[in-house]
């Protein structure tokens, strides 16, 4: 699976969950360690546990495991790096907050739709 093939399943999979405002972020210009993020929002730590047991639970069963995990126990911004794919899943409070799409403005966003 490449790396925008894996995008598309990460908001697949965080769609099915009902993760809200899916966008991704073409990295590759502007990072070395990975070619695309995933962000998208949730309304409770509740959710968004489940959107990222969502995406690992789809990407395993298509044989793709993550490097690293981080942010699950607090629920307020997980981070899924897959490596050449980091999935950033976040209660939208925190999203406004941290407003990761500004800090990457020069990233092109491409938001997801079913």
């Amino acid at each position: 699976m490449d790396a925008k093939e894996m995008s598309l399943a990460i908001c697949k999979a965080a769609s099915n969950k009902k993760a809200s405002d899916i966008v991704t972020m073409d990295m590759r210009e502007l990072s070395a360690s990975t070619d695309y993020f995933v962000v998208c929002s949730a309304q409770t730590a509740t959710q968004v546990r489940a959107i990222a047991d969502g995406i690992e639970e789809e990407l395993g069963d298509q044989g793709v495991a993550f490097n690293h995990k981080e942010g699950y126990r607090n629920g307020e911004w997980i981070l899924l790096d897959y490596g050449d794919v980091v999935a950033h899943v976040m209660r939208q409070d925190a999203r406004e907050y941290y407003a990761i799409e500004q800090l990457w403005g020069d990233a092109p966003l491409k938001p997801y739709e079913d």
